[in-house]
């Protein structure tokens, strides 16, 4: 019994240490976990999707100003200007703009996307901002009614307190109550 219990210890501290690296990672394939990274050749670069979206944002803000398109037109005018008023030799796209065109397409099909994407990123702000707006609105409401119910039943309380006005006529009947009385008393 006791052979058989350290062959087991035994086996068990084996098999620990052919399980994790001195790293700590997983030196064979474990089927009772998950995958935490998939194997392969390529394996693409992570990024932050929130800087991603900032930096979308500014970009999308940029082409949307007078600015950009003043640059546009310095740029177009300046490439036009070069390969046509300068010397052959120092050209490097000629007559029909064929480069400056593939320029161009190339700008505006990744600008769309940047300014779809910050449109998305505004959606969903405006999304939660009215979902807060109408949360508070419903907070105002519900605290409206309430005060609402306060009022009347401090309205209602005060129908029912003693007003000065009301203790003083009680006080002038019962003094003239009193004086009545002490008027027959002194009578008889």
């Amino acid at each position: 019994m006791r052979q058989l219990r350290e062959l087991r210890t035994r086996e068990g501290s084996s098999r620990d240490r052919l399980e994790t690296s001195p790293l700590g990672a997983s030196s064979r394939a474990r089927f009772d976990q998950p995958r935490t990274a998939r194997p392969g050749l390529l394996s693409l670069p992570s990024y932050d999707p929130e800087a991603f979206g900032k930096l979308s944002e500014r970009i999308a803000r940029f082409l949307g100003t007078g600015r950009f398109i003043v640059w546009m037109t310095v740029v177009i005018i300046i490439w036009v200007a070069w390969n046509t008023l300068l010397p052959e030799n120092v050209r490097f796209d000629s007559y029909p703009f064929i480069f400056l065109t593939l320029v161009l397409s190339l700008q505006a099909s990744y600008a769309a996307p940047l300014i779809l994407l910050a449109q998305n990123r505004q959606d969903n702000r405006d999304r939660v901002n009215m979902e807060q707006d109408r949360a508070r609105s419903d907070r105002n409401i519900a605290d409206t009614e309430y005060l609402t119910r306060e009022v009347a039943a401090l309205r209602q309380g005060l129908g029912e307190v003693a007003t000065r006005d009301f203790i003083r006529s009680e006080l002038q009947s019962l003094l003239k109550e009193i004086e009545d009385r002490r008027e027959t008393s002194d009578v008889l």
